[in-house]
């Protein structure tokens, strides 16, 4: 699936630990998979996590914990690629991605297409260990993951539908436990978009001269200066959504409880957000793992007093 970090405006391959331990025949393909970048697969998590947790009675189920791991992984390597091929010729024009290895010419289309189909397939083989209707609910998402890329050409709205792409496990998980869809993973998954467009526009952020270059478009160019009352807006949805997505479940105190760091860390995202300073964005915009992880705990220590 894609991910934010994943799409034309993201860093160019930094010397980390690909560049400085990695065997080099394998760094074109670590820095197409972003390996480097963990974050995408963790935002691509937590959505999953939080409806398998939210579904459970106690403590959610291991196996399909990681099961949606090593799904996020592979699918957010999935989405690297296909964001990667559509986005060739925009990375090659942005002086952050024209390192990237399709735009550099590390690697070539066909080799790209061919890695993607590995991942797709290797992404089969875990929704398939899941419950029928986890299935066909994830294998829907697909035609929202083949139109994302385009999004940012037609739309100065894409970090709307990226959030309804990346965030379709909050769906997925639900079913994966219960079997069916209710009311609770709806508002978890309409929470989730607002996380995504919260998060995506101070990201987007980073690269307005080159957007307007390129011609890309994006919620940072549409908002500029109401982004921070925009963004706050989204995220107080967000955790409205999640406030009544744990009470449909009966969770107990210490959810709400919880919750207040995580409402506390996105407080500190839209005051302190530089929005002109490329590092800010990409700090708080990475932050947002952290948020990942206070919700989970949130909602786990719900069910386990409840229960």
């Amino acid at each position: 699936m894609t991910m934010p970090s994943d799409s034309a405006n993201s860093p160019a391959p930094s010397m980390g630990w690909i560049d400085a331990c990695a065997p080099r025949a394998t760094r074109p393909w670590l820095h197409l998979a972003r390996a480097d970048k963990p974050i995408g697969f963790w935002l691509l998590m937590w959505p999953c996590w939080w409806s398998t947790a939210l579904a459970s009675d106690g403590w959610p189920d291991p196996v399909l914990l990681g099961l949606f791991l090593i799904g996020a992984i592979v699918m957010r390597t999935a989405g690297c690629v296909i964001n990667d091929i559509m986005d060739r010729d925009f990375d090659a024009q942005v002086e952050r991605t024209k390192t990237r290895p399709l735009a550099s010419g590390a690697i070539s289309l066909t080799g790209a297409l061919i890695y993607l189909v590995l991942m797709l397939l290797a992404g089969l083989a875990v929704l398939v260990q899941l419950d029928r209707a986890a299935i066909l609910i994830g294998a829907a998402s697909l035609g929202l993951v083949g139109l994302y890329p385009y999004m940012k050409r037609i739309t100065y709205w894409p970090q709307l539908f990226l959030g309804l792409t990346f965030n379709w496990g909050a769906l997925v998980g639900w079913a994966a436990v219960r079997g069916d869809l209710s009311l609770t993973p709806l508002l978890l998954y309409a929470g989730c978009v607002c996380w995504t467009v919260g998060y995506d526009t101070i990201y987007a952020h980073q690269d307005k001269a080159d957007d307007i270059r390129i011609g890309v478009k994006s919620t940072a160019l549409a908002l500029g200066d109401r982004t921070k009352p925009v963004v706050a807006l989204f995220y107080g949805v967000f955790l409205t959504a999640l406030i009544a997505a744990g009470a449909t479940v009966g969770l107990a105190w210490p959810f709400y409880a919880a919750l207040v760091a995580a409402s506390a860390h996105l407080v500190w995202q839209v005051t302190t957000a530089e929005l002109n300073t490329p590092t800010s964005c990409m700090k708080r915009f990475v932050s947002n793992g952290q948020v990942g992880f206070l919700v989970f705990v949130a909602i786990v220590l719900g069910q386990i007093i409840a229960a």
